[in-house]
């Protein structure tokens, strides 16, 4: 899967930015990550408000097994459903739910804390 087959399947959505994510893709829209690529399998960003819809389309979350404890991890991407892959327009729907939920996230993350000036030392 090549950079130029990414463009081409979310030509309908907006244009994508795309830069390495671990040995990957990040695929972004508006400064916020949307959707990943991890071994040729396009993965959309996911939330409790659009699980339903992924799930009823038939696809999967990302699961992996973190190296201590080997214990499964969930990440909040899930499958670009299969008749996406070659489908625009279907492909524009499923990024729109990814970047909404991004959009959530973001705004429910907490704001950096703001580093307070040091007072200069006096002799």
């Amino acid at each position: 899967m090549d950079q130029d087959y990414l463009h081409e399947l979310f030509a309908a959505f907006q244009p994508i930015s795309i830069r390495k994510l671990f040995g990957g893709w990040g695929l972004y829209v508006d400064g916020l990550i949307f959707a990943c690529v991890i071994r040729d399998e396009i993965r959309i960003k996911v939330d409790a408000v659009t699980a339903p819809e992924f799930e009823a389309a038939g696809s999967m979350p990302w699961v992996y097994t973190h190296k201590t404890g080997g214990k499964p991890v969930t990440m909040p991407y899930w499958l670009l459903p299969d008749a996406a892959l070659d489908d625009p327009e279907a492909a524009a729907h499923w990024a729109r739910l990814g970047r909404e939920a991004a959009m959530r996230s973001a705004n429910t993350k907490p704001a950096a804390k703001k580093r307070s000036a040091k007072a200069p030392k006096t002799a």
